[in-house]
């Protein structure tokens, strides 16, 4: 099916090709201000642009048409982080966002500051300082990680206090807060993600159902994505991930009898890219992991991703360079523009198949 233009913005030119890091103008129309539901809708009520590398074709359909667009035979791999509310205001006008668990207990943790009724990024801090949080508990400032990033440790355990004191991590583009429960994906199991793995938002059980009597088998990963609040051209810093035994069997199996690896979301590329040996072959693997996706790097291990919408200049859509080509990727978002899709985590989404 057609999907028509969104609201009264004119036709946005297309975007050129630049290194997997496309220049385009995306309009405030066109972003996700609130979930689906508050639209009148059901939560996989959401387009979806499918592209094909091998003919360069794009299509348009409804997320609810995904099952009868992949094969029996294939395998979708998807994440089962769960999101935490994992901004807590720290008073004084200064918001921290968990990003990041670390191996000896630390967290990454980024500061915002508090403006008209959003968050920017704060530049203040120095290493030692102590940042008094909500019931008592303390935020000690170890080091910088990145620009925008802190090491920090707080003094008590980290995912009950933001259970308890925490809320969703939300952005200028989102118009009022929304419960933790709008962040959460079907496959959802494991707390530990600052944002929410997006791509499999749309899932609903009866598309599960349907994929699962067609033929399409599913798989479970974990990788705890951090903050996206990233500097333009600043690539992603180490995440944790599993991928389990009866995974990497299943993906091997798949592979073996012809059959394609599609995931559910930049976080499921990362994690099984990670885990992948010489020739792609997937491994059981668990860990901090720092690679990066991108045209240099290519792709070893997965055939097909699903994936939302990106902001210019995102790292992820270097990743998605590497799946469809600079020339098709840009494309695609020229005809996300053109066709009204909307972009951020309560979005539209794009698959992407060999």
């Amino acid at each position: 099916m057609t999907v028509l233009p969104r609201g009264d913005d004119p036709p946005i030119p297309p975007a050129p090709p630049a290194g997997g890091n496309l220049g385009f103008n995306l309009p405030p129309s066109l972003e996700a201000h609130e979930p689906p539901e508050a639209r009148g809708r059901a939560r996989g009520d959401v387009a979806l642009m499918v592209s094909r590398r091998a003919t360069g074709q794009i299509t348009h359909h409804e997320f609810a048409d995904l099952p009868g667009l992949l094969l029996p035979g294939d395998l979708v791999v998807v994440n089962t982080s769960g999101t935490l509310p994992a901004a807590v205001a720290a008073g004084e006008g200064l918001t921290v966002h968990f990003s990041t668990a670390m191996p000896d207990g630390d967290w990454l943790i980024e500061l915002r500051a508090d403006r008209e009724g959003t968050t920017v990024p704060y530049g203040g801090g120095v290493p030692g300082q102590v940042i008094e949080l909500p019931g008592g508990a303390r935020l000690s400032l170890a080091d910088r990680f990145t620009q925008r990033l802190w090491r920090a440790r707080l003094s008590t355990a980290v995912v009950p206090y933001l259970l308890r004191h925490g809320a969703p991590i939300r952005y200028s583009y989102v118009d009022r807060s929304w419960p933790v429960e709008a962040y959460q994906t079907v496959f959802a199991t494991r707390p530990g993600s600052a944002e929410m793995p997006s791509a499999s938002r749309p899932f609903t059980p009866p598309v599960v159902t349907r994929m699962v009597a067609g033929g399409v088998m599913i798989a479970p990963v974990t990788l705890h994505t951090g903050v996206s609040s990233l500097e333009g051209d600043e690539d992603p810093y180490p995440e944790f991930f599993d991928v389990p035994p009866p995974t990497a069997r299943l993906a091997a199996l798949t592979r073996a009898s012809g059959g394609r690896i599609i995931a559910a979301g930049t976080t499921v590329v990362r994690a099984l890219e990670s885990a992948a040996l010489e020739g792609g072959q997937i491994s059981a693997a668990s860990g901090w992991t720092e690679h990066v996706v991108t045209p240099g790097t290519g792709v070893r291990a997965v055939d097909g991703l699903l994936t939302g919408l990106h902001e210019p200049r995102s790292s992820h859509l270097k990743m998605l360079a590497a799946f469809a080509g600079e020339e098709l990727l840009s494309r695609c978002y020229a005809e996300a523009l053109e066709h009204g899709y909307l972009w951020h985590e309560f979005g539209d989404v794009h698959l992407l198949l060999p």
